[in-house]
């Protein structure tokens, strides 16, 4: 996937579909990567490790992500944001798909941020 620059229109208007697409693409990139469903949500799993999931909570179309402990509050600052509900205390935060434009390149960062987490033991313990 080529890298997409920030994309000035509204996601209102990208589907889920759509995003899902974009999502399976980044994420089915990285090494070991493979998709299945979790509580009927796309996840993305590497290792037997979940490190991606599209989900709809609450009526908001989410991409999940695990940034680890020591990052969580960074992201909860920015608005886009929130701590992703029941494994939220373990350093997921979920990035709200239609509350701003989405760079697919924070997406595709953000992925392999978390995929890497995941994946390596070491990492997750200092996270």
């Amino acid at each position: 996937m080529r890298d997409e620059p920030h994309q000035p229109r509204n996601n209102q208007h990208i589907s889920e579909q759509e995003v899902l697409r974009k999502l399976r693409e980044i994420c089915l990139a990285l090494p070991g990567a493979s998709e299945t469903v979790t509580f009927g949500h796309p996840t993305f799993k590497a290792s037997r490790k979940t490190f991606a999931v599209l989900e709809e909570y609450k009526g908001e179309l989410s991409i999940c992500v695990l940034v680890g402990k020591r990052m969580q509050d960074v992201f909860l600052k920015d608005p886009r944001f929130y701590r992703t509900p029941y494994i939220g205390r373990r350093g997921w935060v979920s990035l709200r798909v239609h509350s701003a434009p989405l760079n697919w390149r924070e997406v595709k960062e953000l992925a392999a941020g978390s995929h890497e987490l995941a994946t390596k033991p070491a990492l997750r313990a200092r996270a």
